[in-house]
C-alpha cells in the first residue's frame, strides 16, 4: 500500500467487539418496552451508523411513549453496563495500535457518542495512543457521510488522501472514500462481498500489521 501519515481507526467492530453488544442493549430495552418480538430492526442494516438513526427509524414505525432523548439514554446506559461487564477489547488490537502510534498519527473516527468512546478507550489504557477522537456528535452528517473521516484529518493535521481508514462496515467504508481516503475493512462484522468496495479487505489484525508496518 501507499505511504500513509495517519490511521483513522473505527471503534465499533474494530477496536471492540460491540457490535453484538449494541444489538444486546437495544433488545434488552425494545423487550421492556413490549416490543421483543416486533421490533422490526434489521441491525445489521445500521452497522457503523449513530445510534439517533436507528430510535428515529423505530419512532417513525412503533410510536412509542417514550421521547426520543429518554430512549437514546436507555440504551447508551445498558451498553456502557453490558462493556463494563464485557471488556471486549478484541485480541491482538492493542498490540496493533501500539506498533502503528510509534510510526503514525493516529484517531479514533465512531458513529458512538463521546461517552461511549471514553468508555472504550479507558480499557488497556487505549486513549492515550490518539492524538484525536471524533464521534458522531461531532459532525452534521453520521457516516456514510465523509464529515467524521474529514474531521479526524483536519485535527490530526493531515491531508484526507494522506490517511487510510480501518472499518467493519459498508457505511464506514463508503464515508472513508467519499473522504478521499484509502480504507482497510476487516471482515469482523461483515463478510468481504459486503465491503467489496475497500482498498483492502483483511480477515484479521496481522494482515493489517502486514500492511501498515512490515
Amino acid at each position: 500500500m501507499k505511504r500513509f501519515k495517519a490511521i483513522i481507526f473505527d471503534m465499533d467492530g474494530v477496536i471492540v467487539d460491540s457490535e453484538p453488544l449494541h444489538e444486546r442493549a437495544f433488545l434488552e430495552v425494545f423487550a421492556e418496552m413490549g416490543y421483543a418480538a416486533n421490533h422490526g430492526v434489521d441491525f445489521a442494516a445500521y452497522y457503523g451508523r449513530a445510534d439517533l438513526e436507528l430510535w428515529v427509524d423505530f419512532v417513525a414505525r412503533h410510536r412509542p411513549n417514550q421521547p426520543l432523548e429518554e430512549l437514546v439514554e436507555w440504551k447508551h446506559s445498558r451498553l456502557v453496563k453490558i462493556l463494563r461487564e464485557k471488556q471486549p477489547i478484541f485480541p491482538g488490537l492493542p498490540e496493533l495500535l501500539e506498533k502503528c502510534a510509534a510510526r503514525y498519527r493516529l484517531a479514533v473516527a465512531s458513529g458512538s457518542t463521546h461517552r461511549v468512546i471514553n468508555e472504550v478507550l479507558a480499557m488497556q489504557n487505549l486513549r492515550r495512543l490518539f492524538l484525536a477522537v471524533v464521534s458522531a456528535e461531532d459532525v452534521a452528517e453520521g457516516k456514510p457521510a465523509p464529515d467524521i473521516f474529514l474531521r479526524s484529518a483536519e485535527l490530526l493535521g493531515v491531508e484526507a488522501r494522506e490517511c487510510c481508514v480501518i472499518e467493519d462496515s459498508a457505511a464506514g467504508v463508503a464515508g472513508a472514500l467519499a473522504a478521499g481516503m484509502s480504507v482497510i475493512a476487516i471482515t469482523n462484522s461483515l463478510p468481504a462481498e459486503k465491503l467489496a468496495r475497500a482498498t483492502s479487505i483483511v480477515g484479521g489484525y496481522a494482515e493489517i500489521e502486514r500492511l501498515l508496518i512490515e
